[in-house]
């Protein structure tokens, strides 16, 4: 299996919209629909506000990182707004190296965190970024976040 990880090229901006709307459509999650999509993915990713991933040939996964400027860091925070391995590919690693190369962009394009919002009822989620070092418990605290981090600065 191919795990390589690639920055969406526009040839396959169809092909992502697709994906993200079975997404939303899997989760019950409204949707603008995939031609929505596909028309907002290349002036996102010109701009610099979003950045997307691919694994897989043909493609079996998607990462969608956003980045945004935040008064607490010097770099921008990055959040991860859709992680997204087609439910037949689950479970083979796909979501994993997404996930490593969503880190690593992010570190690359100065963020110090990755965000990730996850529904609470999301089980598998949550343990998917538990398992991968995301916490919703900030250092001394006692109560949970409703979001997930990770902080990115080398250890």
């Amino acid at each position: 299996m191919d795990h390589s990880v690639r920055p969406m090229p526009a040839a396959e901006t169809t092909v992502v919209a697709d994906m993200l709307d079975a997404f939303n459509r899997e989760f019950d999650t409204p949707t603008p629909g995939p031609e929505v999509i596909a028309q907002r993915l290349p002036e996102l990713i010109a701009g610099g506000r979003l950045a997307v991933l691919l694994t897989g040939e043909p493609a079996a996964g998607v990462a969608v990182i956003s980045f945004r400027p935040n008064l607490w860091y010097d770099g921008p925070v990055a959040l991860l707004d859709e992680l997204y391995v087609r439910p037949e590919l689950r479970g083979r690693r796909y979501g994993h190296a997404l996930l490593e190369a969503a880190c690593q962009l992010s570190l690359d394009r100065g963020a110090d965190v990755l965000e990730i919002n996850v529904d609470g009822e999301d089980v598998d989620a949550r343990r998917f970024y538990e398992a991968h070092g995301f916490t919703n418990l900030e250092p001394g605290a006692t109560e949970p976040m409703y979001f997930y981090y990770r902080e990115l600065a080398a250890t």
